[in-house]
């Protein structure tokens, strides 16, 4: 076997990266532009302009700043030329010990299962938005085209069961690609369809003051999904900590600016009649192809968004099961049929995963309180509370100093707003499933 050159390889022996201050900003702006995008008129309908404006700046300020703090995590200890972290996780352990690496994994693991639920019931929502469009446009607007959802979870379930069993799926540069195309090709269509249909409208929908104070609460959780992510790696030189604070402010920054530009146009263009989805609430009925397009767009980011966030999860409980039952042919075994290998674990564990994924999703068919209950999950912990402690730990700040004030005071503050978010979107799972009957989601 042939081997590569040395400088094929970095200083700790591991494949050379090559990510650049250019990908590194485009993969941040891949992985923030996803489908929360599409419920930000919503959000500034339940919040009002100015709430809701101020609260899109303060995330992505927040955001932008545990980033910078993070950058300087990715060696230990020194930050450039400090032992590398492979993974969120590895810097959680090496920074802040085994209890809370244990709970960065908890998190981590749940909330790729959430995110897996709701990309489902967000592309099942889209695929039948796309057959009602069509109806709308045969049939007029004003009847009703409404069609279960359930074939369409079913038929997205199908297509991942197929596309978990290609190993290391999320390694695929296609995928990001595809994935960077489709996200902005549906964000830019809703701008376009929004400034076609731009009216002033009041601030806020017509409802009870309780029942909008709990709305408030689960679009500030919409907002928190909107600006999940982690930064990226890359190549050694310039220090990778240096280049990761400035990709962190382009990508926040250009990823900002995309979602005022989508929230305060659909918010004028619809007012407070905006859906929860953009996209599939039917605001818009033509030109019926362009909103079909924006759909399949939705559709397909998400079919390989679905593997991206999931494959960690997958990779740890096939680990474990080969730690814990060393030896099992069932676990191990390899069998080669053409060109793939197929193992029976592999295939057996995910495509159960996929159908409970799918059954969840039928149960609870919400899009609005799952991406705001996701998004409140996810926000605190990976965002706001590991980045705070990993600095204050390497950095040794000292404390009761006012820096260690501050970082404890923006954890709190965070942590409350999380808390309000969740349980506004508990709430609001709660009342949609009272008045739904189960197995029987309707678009």
């Amino acid at each position: 076997m042939q081997k590569l050159p040395s400088s094929s390889f970095d200083d700790d022996g591991r494949i050379r990266r090559t990510g650049t201050l250019i990908t590194t900003s485009a993969h941040i702006m891949t992985v923030v532009v996803g489908s929360g995008v599409l419920s930000l008129a919503w959000c500034l309908a339940q919040l009002g302009w100015i709430l809701g404006v101020l609260l899109l700046v303060a995330f992505a300020v927040i955001t932008w700043y545990t980033c910078i703090l993070l950058s300087d995590c990715y060696r230990s200890p020194d930050p450039v030329t400090g032992t590398r972290n492979y993974n969120y996780m590895q810097a959680v352990k090496v920074n802040l010990g085994g209890f809370k690496y244990k709970l960065c994994g908890i998190s981590q693991y749940a909330i790729q299962v959430g995110a897996s639920i709701g990309y489902t019931i967000t592309s099942a929502i889209s695929m039948a938005a796309v057959k009602r469009s069509n109806c709308f446009h045969v049939h007029g607007h004003k009847n009703g085209c409404h069609t279960l959802n359930n074939k369409y979870v079913l038929i997205f379930a199908c297509i991942e069961i197929v596309l978990s069993q290609i190993p290391n799926f999320h390694k695929l540069s296609l995928v990001s690609i595809v994935a960077t195309i489709m996200s902005f090709a549906y964000a830019s269509i809703g701008i376009v369809l929004s400034v076609a249909r731009i009216a002033g409208k009041p601030i806020g929908p017509d409802m009870i003051s309780m029942e909008k104070m709990w709305n408030a609460f689960s679009a500030i959780g919409d907002i928190a999904f909107a600006y999940s992510f982690c930064p990226d790696t890359l190549k050694p030189s310039p220090p990778e900590n240096k280049v990761m604070k400035k990709s962190c402010t382009i990508g926040i920054g250009a990823s900002t600016l995309l979602y005022m530009i989508c929230g305060i146009l659909g918010y004028l263009a619809f007012g407070n009649d905006s859906s929860g989805n953009y996209l599939t609430g039917f605001g818009f009925y033509e030109p019926f192809w362009l909103v079909d397009i924006g759909n399949i767009s939705v559709v397909i980011h998400l079919l390989g968004a679905f593997q991206v966030i999931i494959q960690p999860f997958f990779a740890f409980v096939e680990n474990w099961s080969r730690e814990k039952w060393p030896g099992c042919k069932f676990i191990e075994e390899e069998y080669i049929i053409g060109k793939y290998n197929i193992n029976m674990f592999r295939l057996t564990w995910r495509t159960c995963y996929v159908i409970l994924v799918a059954i969840v999703a039928m149960m609870f068919p919400f899009f609005n309180s799952f991406m705001g209950l996701i998004g409140s999950a996810t926000y605190w912990p990976l965002t706001i509370y590991f980045p705070i402690e990993m600095y204050i730990s390497r950095a040794k700040i000292r404390t009761g100093s006012f820096t260690w004030i501050w970082l404890k005071l923006l954890t709190l503050i965070c942590l409350i707003v999380a808390l309000l978010a969740a349980a506004g979107s508990v709430r609001g799972l709660v009342v949609s499933f009272s008045s739904f009957e189960i197995f029987r989601s309707v678009s």
